[in-house]
């Protein structure tokens, strides 16, 4: 069984490729709950998708285009938006950035790739 470490280090934590454009590292997470550091280039896109875990997303750094059941708005550093269940949402980078994202439960599918 997995044990979630209990401190994250950022510089001893590698970014993983999650899709063009964009990379990620674990935070920490457990069967109930991920955290996860999102980072972007300017122009990547986080494409328009859904699944059926909750997700709360903050602005750490930049600027995106926020799209959630086809409602758009722009989002800065100290932003933040939060994703019900099986709802369409997506993302633009208008600036490179970082969000941090937490889901519950767990992506197991983000595991997998």
């Amino acid at each position: 069984m997995y044990t979630p470490p209990i401190f994250f280090k950022d510089n001893e934590s590698e970014w993983e490729y999650a899709a063009e454009g964009i990379t990620r590292k674990f935070i920490g997470y457990n069967p109930q709950l991920m955290l996860v550091k999102v980072k972007f280039e300017k122009g990547a896109i986080g494409a328009l998708h859904d699944h059926f875990h909750t997700q709360g997303s903050y602005v750490a750094s930049g600027k995106f285009k926020i799209t959630i059941n086809g409602d758009s708005k722009v989002l800065e550093a100290g932003d933040g938006f939060f994703v019900l269940p099986n709802t369409e949402h997506g993302a633009e980078c208008l600036e490179p950035g970082v969000l941090i994202d937490v889901f519950n439960p767990i992506r197991e599918d983000f595991l997998d790739e």
